[in-house]
């Protein structure tokens, strides 16, 4: 419904609907802030930490949080000593958190897991273990390249 008043713009959206343009599906959010993922490529780290969310436009005083397919900033918890103790981007590529697709079906996976990467995206390891969703694939093709499986 829409009201047209005295003196305004003729709009249809509600005034707190926020300045979000275009078609992007949501996604439900699984990754906050500190959270520790599992790292499902071959460079030697075993877990990652998350430390920030990159392009993170949000309200004020609400946790940042990534879902499948956010670059993230993580340092390595455990794992090989000359990967530890650096802050490094790193791609969520499977969450437990159960989202919903555009075709209705809910999907989730066994495990959090992300994938260590340069700023532009491309791998720092050369292979990926275990599925990839498929919305991480479709944004990053350096990942959907190196993944075995995409579901």
């Amino acid at each position: 419904f829409f009201f047209l008043l005295p003196n305004h713009r003729l709009t249809m959206s509600k005034r707190g609907s926020g300045g979000s343009g275009g078609n992007k599906f949501r996604m439900s959010l699984a990754m906050p802030v500190a959270a520790v993922m599992n790292c499902a490529d071959n460079t030697g780290a075993k877990n990652l930490y998350v430390m920030a969310v990159k392009n993170w436009g949000a309200r004020l005083n609400r946790y940042p949080s990534a879902a499948t397919g956010t670059m993230v900033m993580a340092t390595v918890k455990k794992g090989k000593p000359d990967l530890r103790k650096k802050v490094m981007p790193a791609i969520v590529v499977r969450q437990r958190k159960p989202w919903r697709r555009k075709n209705g079906e809910f999907i989730y996976f066994e495990d959090n897991a992300g994938v260590i990467v340069n700023p532009k995206g491309d791998l720092k390891g050369s292979a990926i273990a275990g599925p990839v969703a498929k919305e991480c694939a479709d944004i990053w093709p350096r990942i959907a390249s190196a993944a075995n499986s995409i579901h």
